[in-house]
């Protein structure tokens, strides 16, 4: 290497590397990620992975190989510079003197009360750099949490509160469609009924993100009777929730599938901006039940897709100035996107767009995005060298 050579790579401040494999046997898996990545002591090692690995194997695996605090969870699809993949792993190190990792285990979450995340901020703040608080330039969370635990919403929001508004994104962990079993991986073990949030604190700079394909349209809707902790819409405008909505796009209850809720979301309104509140299933009392939680008195909006592939383009080339610089972006895909994309046959385009880029991420059953639990969002974030 040559004296200017050795100058670029001093003045990084901001050293990542990735590893992917499809290897099925945990321990061949993970020795795969150690010899792409060439390093076993980063900062931080964030990793996703198929539920299909023996989660003890690949426990031990991950603990000898790489002596750092380690992050990941099971997930419903990888994402890695070499696209969207199935039934593998992916991983990313983080090395940089301008970035310190406070991570946390909330476990057992379903046991967590209001005081436990007023006393999981205090705890945070006393960690901080000296002489550091709350700071929503130089800090940002994110956040892993059971994609079958139904606590998404309260503990986004709880969280957005307690830390004083500094920005969060996350994902929630899937199974690969089983909707049997999901894992967060934190304190070198697998656990269901947990969550593990990643404060970054740092002086690099960054930008959090989220992005959907979809439009609200002029349909309204009032949600008139819900289950809200059980995600469940009894009636809409007053009438049957299915045969209401189904009325409304023109259809009969029968004709009410899996495609037609992806491509017809609800949406909600809040401060100025739309989210996404994705459909699952028709019930047999003709109850709607959905992947975020839902309350009475909701006035929701029936969303249209736009173009994915330009939705996609378009972040790109607003986010990552110059792509293949040296930068890191964590990306929560929703599972229900890459159905769609899927469905569509556009992974080949998909791929070829995220080929070479520096990112790492997982297909999730569900995104956080500061205070709020969305689905059929894509939500990120990169920091830059």
């Amino acid at each position: 290497m040559n004296d200017s050579s050795e100058e670029t790579v001093n003045r990084q401040r901001l050293r990542v590397r990735w590893g992917r494999s499809l290897q099925k046997e945990a321990k061949t898996a993970v020795l795969e990620l150690h010899q792409a990545m060439g390093v076993s002591d980063p900062d931080l090692l964030l990793f996703f992975c198929s539920s299909d690995y023996a989660r003890t194997e690949l426990s031990k695996a991950l603990t000898e190989r790489f002596r750092c605090p380690t992050v990941g969870c099971t997930s419903a699809g990888e994402i890695s510079p070499a696209g969207y993949q199935e039934g593998g792993i992916v991983a990313a190190s983080i090395q940089s003197p301008d970035l310190k990792a406070h991570v946390r285990l909330l476990s057992p979450l379903s046991q967590w009360k209001a005081s436990d995340f007023m006393t999981l901020a205090l705890d945070l703040k006393k960690n901080l750099s000296p002489g550091a608080t709350f700071d929503r330039s130089r800090m940002f969370g994110f956040l892993l949490i059971d994609g079958l635990s139904k606590l998404e919403d309260e503990v986004i929001a709880s969280l957005y509160s307690n830390l004083e508004g500094i920005p969060i994104i996350g994902g929630s962990a899937g199974d690969d469609l089983r909707f049997q079993e999901t894992f967060i991986y934190a304190d070198g073990g697998f656990r269901k009924d947990a969550a593990v949030l990643i404060l970054f604190e740092t002086s690099l700079p960054f930008t959090i993100f989220k992005t959907q394909h979809f439009e609200p349209t002029d349909l309204k809707i009032v949600v008139t009777e819900a289950d809200s902790r059980n995600r469940i819409i009894y009636e809409i405008n007053g009438h049957p929730a299915a045969v209401e909505y189904a009325r409304l796009l023109g259809l009969k209850v029968e004709n009410l599938t899996p495609t037609v809720f992806s491509e017809n979301p609800v949406m909600i309104r809040l401060g100025g901006d739309y989210y996404v509140r994705s459909i699952q299933k028709v019930n047999p009392d003709l109850s709607l039940s959905l992947y975020c939680a839902i309350e009475e008195g909701l006035v929701l909006t029936i969303g249209r897709g736009s173009d994915m592939v330009e939705n996609l383009k378009q972040v790109i080339h607003d986010l990552l100035k110059d792509p293949h610089g040296n930068c890191l972006a964590v990306f929560s895909d929703c599972i229900l996107r890459k159905l769609e994309i899927e469905d569509k046959s556009l992974k080949p385009i998909f791929n070829e767009i995220l080929a070479g880029l520096p990112v790492v991420g997982f297909s999730t059953y569900g995104e956080q995005f500061n205070s709020i639990h969305v689905n059929q969002t894509l939500t990120g974030v990169i920091i830059h060298d």
